[in-house]
């Protein structure tokens, strides 16, 4: 009877889990909705924007655009992005596995400085020297307060880095959303400006500038890299919400399997059970009867 009870143990433990995952999904489920929305809508708008300071950038001299001057990369700032929380699939780790694949391999002889956005990213990179927070920054929580301006802090920082030198290349690492069931891992240059695939056709254009050229690159150009960084973030954040759900989703089919398991070793235990006691009992008759 001890192993029957066990096994009720094991069967109403799995039974709490299966109820937990499937809570967990639905949240995650409610919380994709808006932010694939946010995405969809940020996407198109950003690409473009990208796509005009591609062309803007390329025709103008490095007096005039700072932010597309190419150096030796001797200083780099890696813009890491990831989660506060797990339990949801591979979406963290592979980040963590993107940026240390990036520091032994292709910038391992540059000098390297991290900017970790979510907790589970900072609790790798938090024993390294040369690590910026979002803290010291002047933003306690980012996923609190999951806004343009706080991403704009975040873009002006290394906006200033690479324009005052301390930083040759900027770089973001984050999940790019494709569906619930699928992100990618993107190592995307945001500083500097990559230059068009028809720079040559950019050039040779006649831009008219209005209201003036100093004023867009005053303007437009800071703004544009801004909303680039933000809609990375917004990548990440409907990427994190379809990984959980996924995730979870799976845990919960796991834990239907396992319950349907168990229950059918609960019958075939108990099963036996009864057939040992039914036979001690035509045994002790027969015992009687003898």
């Amino acid at each position: 009877m001890a192993n029957l009870k066990e096994i009720r143990n094991r069967i109403a433990s799995v039974g709490s889990t299966m109820q937990i995952t499937s809570a967990m999904k639905m949240v995650s489920a409610a919380k994709l909705k808006r932010a694939q929305d946010a995405i969809t809508q940020m996407r198109p708008y950003s690409e473009k924007l990208q796509e005009i300071l591609q062309n803007v950038s390329s025709t103008l001299d490095l007096s005039e655009n700072g932010y597309s001057e190419v150096r030796a990369v001797k200083n780099v700032l890696i813009i890491a992005i990831t989660s506060n929380r797990g339990l949801c699939g591979g979406f963290n780790n592979n980040i963590i596995k993107k940026v240390n694949n990036l520091l032994v391999t292709e910038y391992a002889d540059k000098n390297v400085t991290v900017l970790p956005i979510g907790k589970k990213i900072f609790d790798v990179v938090k024993r390294s020297n040369q690590v910026v927070t979002t803290a010291s920054l002047g933003i306690d929580d980012f996923f609190a307060d999951f806004t343009f301006k706080n991403a704009s802090v975040i873009a002006e920082y290394a906006m200033e880095g690479f324009t005052s030198g301390k930083y040759d290349k900027v770089v973001i690492v984050y999940n790019r959303f494709v569906n619930a069931a699928t992100q990618i891992v993107m190592n995307e240059q945001f500083l500097p400006i990559a230059q068009s695939e028809n720079a040559q056709e950019t050039n040779a254009a006649d831009y008219i500038y209005e209201p003036s050229k100093a004023e867009i690159v005053e303007d437009l150009i800071p703004k544009s890299l801004k909303t680039q960084l933000y809609k990375a973030l917004l990548d990440s954040h409907a990427s994190e919400h379809g990984a959980r759900m996924i995730a979870m989703n799976k845990a919960t089919d796991n834990a239907k399997e396992l319950k349907k398991t168990l229950t059918i070793s609960y019958n075939k235990a108990r099963q036996a059970a009864i057939t040992n006691e039914i036979l001690e009992i035509v045994g002790g008759a027969e015992a009687l009867n003898n």
